[in-house]
């Protein structure tokens, strides 16, 4: 489904200010099973989030994230996505590679169109998603690199801060990664060499 409306994409340009224009897309515990959660957007449920190409997500937190990954699974069942919810289930502590890992690999394996992993600042839990061949984990913790990560690297799983960025923007943010689409072009080629240096090592 095609995007409707636009956001400020809020990205500094070379002299440090703001630039107003729009930025509007072209198109109890980690070790439980993963659960499927679907919904169907309701009369209150947004009108965003919607994407006619990806209807599976798995997404998964650290206790850090949990709070956020609660809420973005509840906005994506309404929009209507079928979300694999990979853990964890409560604010306790846990450890985020093997979450981010069972993330990676619903996509690896094609469990799921798309894949989420959130935690403190992000960083570590796309490092840990990463770390499995044919994933393309992208920090996006700004509408742009969101964008970018998309449209240039055909990101496949968005990572992000849940102590860096609020509830309304880590929407927005989503909303970008789902509804914007790979360029192709001399992107392809690139990515290309991304999955080619992967058989090195």
């Amino acid at each position: 489904m095609v995007r409707v409306g636009a956001v400020a994409s809020h990205v500094p340009d070379r002299g440090g200010r703001i630039d107003p224009r729009p930025l509007v897309g072209p198109f109890g515990s980690s070790q439980r099973p993963p659960v499927a959660r679907a919904g169907v957007l309701g009369a209150g449920g947004g009108g965003h989030l919607h994407s006619s190409s990806v209807s599976r997500i798995a997404i998964g937190s650290d206790h850090a994230g949990f709070e956020l990954k609660e809420h973005l699974v509840g906005v994506l069942g309404r929009a209507g996505h079928e979300v694999l919810d990979h853990g964890t289930s409560s604010t306790a502590s846990v450890d985020y590679p093997p979450i981010c890992a069972a993330v990676a690999r619903a996509v690896r394996d094609g469990a799921a169109d798309l894949g989420i992993v959130l935690g403190g600042s992000g960083q570590g839990e796309q490092l840990a998603a990463n770390k499995v061949r044919g994933v393309r984990a992208a920090l996006c913790n700004d509408l742009y690199t969101a964008r970018m990560a998309r449209a240039h690297n055909d990101a496949n799983v968005l990572s992000m801060g849940a102590r860096v960025v609020g509830v309304g923007l880590a929407e927005e943010i989503l909303d970008t990664f789902l509804t914007t689409t790979f360029e192709g072009g001399r992107h392809e080629r690139r990515v290309q060499q991304l999955t080619a240096l992967e058989q090195e090592f």
